[in-house]
This record gives C-alpha cells, sequence and structure tokens, in this order.
C-alpha cells in the first residue's frame, strides 16, 4: 500500500450538506459518538448531560477552545499551501496574514493564550517543521490529510436499524520512516515531562483515533505522534513524541466502548443522569461544580443566571 496517497473513501466535500443530529430523533440517545462526548460521559453523566444534551455553556468565550481552533486552522492553511507547491516562507506569510484577519478584534487578557503568543506559537512551529520527516499523506482527491473528518460505524447500535456511529476530526494523517501515524496537536504552558507524555497513555482520543486510521485507511497503524506547543512568556518551543497501541489494548477500548455506549443509553432510557462526585475538582475543576453545589429545586435558577444556552457539540459536524 502506498501510504503517502491512501484513499479515506470519504472527504470534506461530503459533509457540506445540513449536518443531522447525532441523536435518534424524539430522544437523548446518542448513536454518534467522537471522543469529545466519549471523553464527558466517562467522566460524569451529569456533565454528559449540561454539554451534550442541554447546550449549557459558560457565558464567557472558551480561550482554550478559540486558541486551539486559530492554531490548528493556520496549521491546517499551511499543509493546503505546500501542498500546491508554495515554498515555506511564502506560506507561512499567506498564513499569518490570514490568521491576522481571522483574528481582528480577538485581544483575550490571558497571560499566554493571547493573540501575540498565538502569532509566535504558529511561526515556531511552522519554522521548526518546515522540513518535517513526517511526511503528510495525500488523500485520493490529491489533497493533504489534514484536519480531516472521518466517520465509521460499529456492528451493533442503541435501537434495531440504526448502528453506533464512530467520527471525529484527525489532525492530520502522515507517513513517518513508512508507517502510518495520526498526529495531535496539543498545547502547554509547562515544560513536557514524562507525567506530561504519559497521560497520552491510556487516553480515550488517541486510543479512538488509532482506531479510525485503522479502519478508514485499511493499514495497520500502529500510534499517533503527538506535537506540543509550550507558551514561555518570551518564546514557544516545540517537542514531540509518540504514543502506541498494542491489538489487545485496542480490543480492550472496544469492550469498555460498549459498556460505556450501554450506560449513555440507559441514563437516557431512565431519564437519569447520576453525578460522579469524585470528578468534580478533576480536569482543573468542573465549571459545573457552583450548579451541582446547589439544591436540585434551584440548580435550574442558577444555570440560567450562570450559563447560556448553546449549540450542543455536534460530533457529526465536519470541520
Amino acid at each position: 500500500m502506498d501510504a503517502e496517497n491512501l484513499d479515506m473513501g470519504l472527504s470534506n466535500s461530503e459533509f457540506v450538506e445540513k449536518t443531522p443530529s447525532p441523536f435518534i430523533e424524539g430522544t437523548c440517545i446518542q448513536y454518534a459518538v467522537d471522543a469529545t462526548s466519549l471523553d464527558y460521559a466517562k467522566r460524569c453523566a451529569q456533565l454528559y448531560k449540561f454539554k451534550m444534551i442541554d447546550g449549557w455553556a459558560s457565558a464567557e468565550e472558551d480561550i482554550h477552545l478559540r486558541w486551539g481552533s486559530e492554531m490548528h486552522l493556520a496549521f491546517h492553511n499551511y499543509e493546503l499551501l505546500r501542498a500546491d507547491g508554495i515554498e515555506h516562507d511564502e506560506s507561512v506569510f499567506h498564513v499569518i496574514r490570514e490568521l491576522l484577519y481571522h483574528t481582528e478584534g480577538w485581544n483575550p487578557e490571558h497571560k499566554y493564550k493571547n493573540k501575540a503568543f498565538l502569532i509566535r506559537s504558529v511561526i515556531r512551529y511552522l519554522d521548526a517543521y518546515q522540513n518535517d520527516p513526517a511526511v503528510t499523506v495525500k488523500l485520493a482527491n490529491g489533497k493533504p490529510a489534514s484536519e480531516v473528518s472521518f466517520r465509521y460505524e460499529l456492528d451493533y447500535g442503541p435501537v434495531e436499524g440504526q448502528p453506533y456511529v464512530l467520527c471525529g476530526h484527525l489532525d492530520r494523517v502522515v507517513n513517518f520512516n513508512d508507517e502510518v501515524f495520526f498526529m495531535d496537536h496539543k498545547s502547554s504552558t509547562t515544560t513536557p515531562s514524562d507525567w506530561y507524555w504519559n497521560q497520552f497513555h491510556p487516553h480515550n482520543q488517541m486510543t479512538m483515533y488509532v482506531l479510525a486510521c485503522r479502519v478508514i485507511f485499511q493499514t495497520n497503524i500502529k500510534g499517533g505522534i503527538i506535537n506540543a506547543v509550550q507558551l514561555l512568556m518570551d518564546d514557544t518551543r516545540v517537542t514531540r513524541r509518540s504514543t502506541y497501541r498494542t491489538n489487545e489494548e485496542l480490543e480492550e477500548w472496544l469492550v469498555d466502548l460498549k459498556y460505556w455506549l450501554g450506560l449513555m443509553k440507559k441514563w437516557a432510557d431512565d431519564n437519569y443522569w447520576p453525578k460522579n462526585d469524585t470528578a468534580c475538582d478533576k480536569y482543573g475543576g468542573c465549571k459545573f461544580r457552583e450548579i451541582c453545589n446547589k439544591s436540585p429545586s434551584v440548580r435550574e435558577k442558577f444555570l440560567k443566571s450562570n450559563f447560556v444556552k448553546a449549540e450542543p457539540w455536534n460530533p457529526l459536524k465536519s470541520r
């Protein structure tokens, strides 16, 4: 198999139509699941309901989400330009010009995740990997495998006639040392230590991506490459490491997945979403802790006062 010309069997152009709901019509049973929604469910059923079903969100912009989105878009634009034969320096020029245009009026007051640091970080990363030994895979349509949406069905579902669908977005798929890897970009304000890298194994998202690449690319992919963009006050450093999964680990994750999907369906069938009160202080502290520490009868009132209703996260929406 020529890893540089793999055919995913689908492309971003196939997702231009109106995005369908990830829930079975008239129910709260989710059939289309990605790493984000599964993360919420594994963390806390109540959090999952607040975010995925009710669509509650912080009234303030999520700076981490916006930062990540802008960084990923910049890297994607660079891949498109290089695929068109444009040299590195000119590609970086166009990427930064587009980034400045896209973030006009956006001036977050964050110590690290601000506009100036974003521009600096994009330049540092692109310069560091301008001669990247990990070569971006080309799709059948000739475009680079960058910011690619995927969907594939499981052989079982929540109801008859509707299989579960695993979906998501791959930052990049590359050929490195004649092997295929997915590539994922992360940002950090601390030096990536062994503890930092170890958090990606086990890791729900990374395992799902290995499986996705195996199914979609029909290749015996072993793992992924993680790029860490470290934000410092006076500079940005970039490092990378690989994360691998054995066949047994993948099989175990799939067994666990069936269990979790069954739990999610049970919550929906019972219309009961139990809190995991051992996770309230994890992951930097749950934003909904201020709601869950109120009496049940007044929680809706505080939700309406402190949060806003937004369009719930939809795993089927392509980038």
